[in-house]
């Protein structure tokens, strides 16, 4: 057995617009409903360039295929979740457009830019820009 890669972030949301919407114009993914029975009201799947489902927003109450409680405000023991990304500009660019609050982290050892943000769920989002 092997791990081959992170497959999906599942994110509870009490905003379904706002959350898909933040994903589809901050990071320019694609977003797009579950698959049924779930309702796009229920369900939203957030989709990278390379048409994979990195994100999965869930309205809470929705059925889940593993219940769990999930608490509303800081996001429980996970402290941030991590993307690999291009477009450094273009996404400071809408940050700042947003009146959203970011920061940026260089680490020039590993040619790393990090950018810091929130979602509207409170999720802490690190945008890592190799070389970019």
């Amino acid at each position: 057995m092997r791990v081959n890669a992170l497959d999906h972030v599942n994110i509870f949301t009490d905003d379904m617009a706002a959350s898909a919407r933040f994903y589809a114009e901050l990071l320019e993914l694609s977003v797009r409903g579950g698959p049924a029975p779930m309702k796009p009201e229920q369900v939203q799947w957030v989709y990278d360039h390379q048409d994979r489902p990195i994100v999965h927003l869930n309205a809470r109450g929705a059925p889940q295929a593993f219940p769990r409680d999930c608490p509303s405000g800081p996001t429980g023991p996970i402290h941030h979740v991590a993307l690999n990304c291009s477009g450094k500009a273009d996404v400071v660019a809408r940050l700042t457009a947003r009146g959203a609050a970011f920061s940026l982290n260089e680490i020039a050892s590993i040619g790393l830019t990090q950018i810091f943000t929130q979602d509207p769920n409170g999720v802490l989002l690190e945008l890592n820009f190799y070389g970019d």
